[in-house]
C-alpha cells in the first residue's frame, strides 16, 4: 500500500514562498510519476505539476514560471516550491502517484492511483 503524506502548507501574503513536500512509503518516487494536483473550494481538483522517473516535469500555465516540482529520490520525498503567491493559489494541494511512466493525460485524477491527504495553502493580500 502506497502512503504520501504531505506537509508545508500554511498562510502566507502576495508575492511570498512556501516549500511543499509528500513523503512518500511503499513505492520508490524514483521509479514512478509524482505529481501536484491543487483543489479551490467549489472547483475541481486540477493538476498543476508533474515530474516522471527520468525527470522532465511540467506545469499547468497557471503555475509555469513560479513554482517547481522535485523530488528526492534518498528521501523518497517529493516536493513543489511555490514562489511569487497569487490569491488565487489558496487552496488544498495533494500530491499522487501513479505507477510507472507519467500518463499524457497527466492533468487528470483519473491518472493516478495514490493520494495524500492534503495541505491547506491560504494567500492573503
Amino acid at each position: 500500500q502506497v502512503q504520501l503524506v504531505e506537509s508545508g502548507g500554511g498562510s502566507v501574503q502576495v508575492g511570498g514562498s512556501l516549500r511543499l513536500s509528500c513523503a512518500a512509503s511503499g513505492s520508490t518516487i524514483s521509479n514512478n510519476c509524482m505529481a501536484w494536483f491543487r483543489q479551490v473550494a467549489g472547483k475541481e481538483r486540477e493538476g498543476i505539476a508533474v515530474i516522471g522517473r527520468y525527470g522532465g516535469p511540467s506545469y499547468a500555465d497557471s503555475v509555469k514560471g513560479r513554482f517547481a516540482i522535485s523530488k528526492d529520490n534518498a528521501k523518497n520525498t517529493l516536493y513543489l516550491q511555490m514562489n511569487a503567491l497569487k490569491p488565487e493559489d489558496t487552496g488544498m494541494y495533494y500530491c499522487a502517484h501513479a505507477w510507472g511512466l507519467c500518463a499524457v493525460t497527466w492533468k487528470n485524477r483519473s491518472s493516478y492511483n495514490y493520494w495524500g491527504q492534503g495541505t491547506q495553502v491560504t494567500v492573503s493580500s
